[in-house]
């Protein structure tokens, strides 16, 4: 991983532009992974850096790194006590009804023998909150930005596709593959810090949104209105 992929650095912390395809976590089977590259994050200190927070394999954008325990411990708290900004864009297969809106739905982690786990719709679960934009539509396809309040495991795939009946394109969990890969990406991050100014960090929109369609216009649609 080179410079160019480097959103923000000091000597607290570090946000890099993830692809799409590297997990944070290393993989069962032991192929690359964040941690493949944490030689090259180093920056002149002697510690590798540590993820603050994770984003999927296939979700590429804003990673928050930090660069020592104790910056470590302030910023997972900043995220634990919901401090922190977060900014995704996802192209749906599908347009939802309306122009923006607030997506409460808890969810719950399910596990089966046969598909593995997923998160889903439960009364019962852990509250989960997400509001969202229509920013245009193309094709009977949305781009929607999405403002998540809380920070459950696929919080905004499966918001998309129960809360708003649209899946993200490419969700092969949640709603179906595509050669283009999952159309989510980590846009902003805004970290508040107590004594410092807070980490703000944008990621460029990737390739496989320009190749959908999705590269320019982010004024609303008139159309939509």
């Amino acid at each position: 991983m080179h410079g160019d992929h480097v959103l923000f650095i000091d000597g607290e912390a570090l946000v890099i532009d993830k692809p799409a395809g590297l997990p944070v976590d290393r993989p069962r089977d032991g192929s690359i992974s964040l941690e493949n590259h944490m030689d090259s994050l180093k920056f002149g200190f002697k510690r590798w850096p540590h993820a603050v927070h994770r984003l999927d394999r296939d979700t590429s954008g804003c990673l928050l790194l930090s660069r020592n325990p104790k910056a470590h411990a302030r910023l997972q708290q900043a995220f634990e006590g919901g401090l922190v900004s977060k900014r995704y864009l996802a192209v749906l297969e599908g347009i939802p009804e309306g122009e923006n809106g607030l997506i409460d739905l808890p969810l719950a982690k399910v596990s089966t023998r046969e598909t593995g786990w997923r998160m889903v719709h439960d009364p019962a679960g852990k509250p989960s909150r997400t509001e969202w934009t229509l920013i245009r539509t193309d094709g009977g396809r949305a781009l929607v930005e999405f403002r998540p309040q809380t920070g459950r495991t696929h919080q905004i795939r499966v918001h998309a596709a129960t809360g708003l009946g649209a899946a993200v394109v490419g969700d092969g969990v949640y709603g179906r593959a595509d050669r283009l890969g999952m159309m989510l990406h980590a846009a902003e991050l805004i970290v508040p810090r107590a004594t410092k100014d807070p980490i703000t960090a944008t990621a460029p929109l990737p390739q496989r949104f320009v190749d959908a369609g999705f590269g320019t216009g982010f004024e609303p649609d008139p159309a939509a209105g």
